[in-house]
C-alpha cells in the first residue's frame, strides 16, 4: 500500500500565539473559545473531509499579557467528550500535562474518552511550557528539564500499564454460569518508579483500538528521545523544508534506535494554509494576516512565556537585551537559547529582538488550490512529514481548504476517499497494542 497523507486539524479559537488580532474579525465569534458548538462545526466539517483527528491544545497558566484564547477556553477531555457524541470517525487528541496530573485519573479519562468516542482517543504528551503553572499546583518552582521528561516518560509507562489492567476478553457477562468478570483477567499494576507509585487495576477496560494513541511535540533532545520512545504521532514545528527534513529523518533514526518499527510514529507538521483563486490573491491576503496580527507589546510579552512570563517592559526597548538566560532554565530554553545567541551574535536590542522574533515569514503552503497541493506534495515526497496539522483562522478558510485542496489530493492518490476504520489507530495505520498480559497467559496455556 502506498504512503498517503494524514489530516489534522487544529482550531484557533479566537487566535493564540501569532493570531493576536483574530478575535478582532468580524467573522470570529468572540465566544468561540467557549462555544462547544464551534468545535462541534469545525469536527464535523474535518470528519466530512475525511480527516484524521481534531487536536486541541492547552496550558493552565495565564496572565493578562496572554493571547485572547489562553485567557478563555474549554479544557480538552470535556471538550472533546461533547465533540464525541456528535462524530463517528475523526480522532480526538487533547493535550494534558505529565507534569501538573496523577497517572491514575489521567489515564482513567483518556480511557473514558476512548470509549465514549469508539476508540478515537489520542494524548499529547506535553511537560508544561509555563513556568507560572506550579503556582497553580501548590509547588513553590516549575520542576527542571531533566525531571519533568523523567516524569513523562514513567507517566506514559503507568498509563499504558493502567490501560492493561483488563484482557480484551475479561467480562464474559455470562448469566448462566453466574460470572460478570473472569478475574484471571484482571491485573493489578503494582507500580513503583522513581516519580509515582501505583497499585491499580484501572476500573475501565480496554477500548476497541486498545489504547489510547500517544502524541508528543518534542524539539528539544530531551523532547525528541522522549517521542522516540513512546510517541505514536508526533506535532512537529516544520519550518523550512529542509529543517522538516532534517527533523523527520531524526526522529525516525531514534525510534529505530529504540528497537520500534519508524513507519509507527506518524510525524505531523504544522501548516497554516492560505488559499484563494490565484496565488497573487493568496500571497496578498498572507501579508495581511501578518499585519492584522503584528502588535508590538503582544509581540513582546509573548517573547517573555519562553522565559517563564518574563516581563520584558520594564527593561528599555533600546538598550542590550538582558541577561535572562537563568529565566528559560526550566520554561522554553530550546527557543530562547536561539533568542540568546542571535542577540549576542548580531548584538541586538531588545526592541530588536521581539521585532525579529515576529518577522514575516512566508508559508509555503499558501496559493491557489493546484499550488498548495503541488507544495504538500514536494513536500511529502522529500520526506518531511507523515501529515500536517492543519490551523485555519476562519471556518471559510478550512471550507476553502476543503473544497479546493483535498479533492486535488484525492485525485492524485495522496489521501483517502474513505475512512479505513472507525478508530484512530486504525485510519493512522497504527497497530492495536497487544495487551501484555496476553502473552503470559498464552505461555501458560502452552
Amino acid at each position: 500500500m502506498s504512503r498517503t497523507i494524514h489530516l489534522a486539524l487544529h482550531p484557533y479559537g479566537v487566535g493564540g500565539p501569532g493570531q493576536h488580532g483574530l478575535w478582532k474579525d468580524p467573522r470570529v465569534a468572540k465566544n468561540a473559545s467557549i462555544d462547544i458548538d464551534y468545535y462541534i462545526r469545525l469536527a464535523q466539517a474535518a470528519e466530512h473531509a475525511l480527516f484524521d483527528a481534531l487536536f486541541i491544545v492547552d496550558s493552565q497558566f495565564i496572565n493578562a499579557t496572554y493571547p485572547a484564547h489562553y485567557l478563555n477556553r474549554l479544557e480538552p477531555l470535556t471538550l472533546l467528550s461533547a465533540v464525541a457524541t456528535h462524530t463517528r470517525h475523526i480522532g480526538l487528541v487533547g493535550t494534558a500535562s505529565s507534569t501538573y496530573n496523577s497517572p491514575f485519573n489521567l489515564a482513567r479519562r483518556f480511557a473514558s474518552l476512548d470509549h465514549i468516542s469508539g476508540g478515537r482517543a489520542g494524548w499529547n504528551v506535553v511537560t508544561s511550557f509555563d513556568t507560572g503553572t506550579s503556582r497553580n499546583f501548590g509547588l513553590d518552582e516549575h520542576l527542571d528539564y531533566t525531571t519533568r521528561y523523567g516524569r513523562a516518560l514513567e507517566f506514559v509507562q503507568v498509563a499504558r500499564g493502567l490501560w492493561d489492567s483488563y484482557e480484551d476478553d475479561a467480562f464474559p457477562a455470562d448469566v448462566a454460569r453466574n460470572v460478570f468478570l473472569d478475574p484471571a483477567k484482571l491485573h493489578e499494576l503494582h507500580h513503583v518508579g522513581e516519580h509515582f507509585k501505583v497499585a491499580g487495576p484501572l476500573n475501565l477496560s480496554r477500548s476497541p483500538q486498545g489504547q489510547p494513541v500517544i502524541f508528543q511535540a518534542g524539539v528539544s533532545e530531551e523532547g525528541r528521545d522522549l517521542a522516540a520512545q513512546v510517541a505514536e504521532g508526533i506535532y512537529a514545528p516544520g519550518g523550512t523544508l529542509q529543517q522538516a527534513q532534517e527533523y523527520y529523518t531524526d526522529i525516525k533514526k531514534r525510534t529505530a534506535a529504540y528497537g520500534r518499527d519508524p513507519d509507527h510514529i506518524k510525524i505531523f507538521i504544522h501548516g497554516g494554509p492560505v488559499v484563494a483563486a490565484t496565488d497573487e490573491a493568496a500571497r496578498r491576503r498572507e501579508r495581511e494576516i501578518f499585519e492584522e496580527d503584528n502588535d508590538f507589546d503582544r509581540n513582546l510579552a509573548l517573547l517573555g512565556r519562553s522565559f517563564g512570563a518574563y516581563d520584558f517592559s520594564v527593561h528599555d526597548l533600546d538598550g542590550p537585551f538582558p541577561d535572562v538566560a537563568h529565566l528559560a532554565e526550566k520554561s522554553g530554553r530550546t527557543g530562547a537559547a536561539k533568542l540568546i545567541e542571535q542577540a549576542r551574535a548580531e548584538n541586538l536590542t531588545l526592541r530588536q529582538v521581539a521585532a525579529n522574533a515576529n518577522q514575516f515569514r512566508q508559508s509555503p503552503f499558501v496559493g491557489a488550490p493546484q499550488t498548495v497541493a503541488d507544495t504538500i506534495e514536494q513536500w511529502f515526497d522529500a520526506g518531511t512529514f507523515d501529515g500536517i496539522n492543519l490551523a485555519f483562522r476562519t471556518e471559510d478558510e478550512l471550507d476553502y481548504f476543503i473544497d479546493g485542496v483535498v479533492p486535488i489530493l484525492q485525485k492524485r492518490g495522496l489521501f483517502r476517499t474513505e475512512y479505513a476504520s472507525d478508530t484512530l489507530r486504525g485510519n493512522l495505520g497504527l497497530p492495536i497494542p497487544a495487551n501484555r498480559h496476553a502473552p503470559e497467559r498464552q505461555l501458560v496455556n502452552d
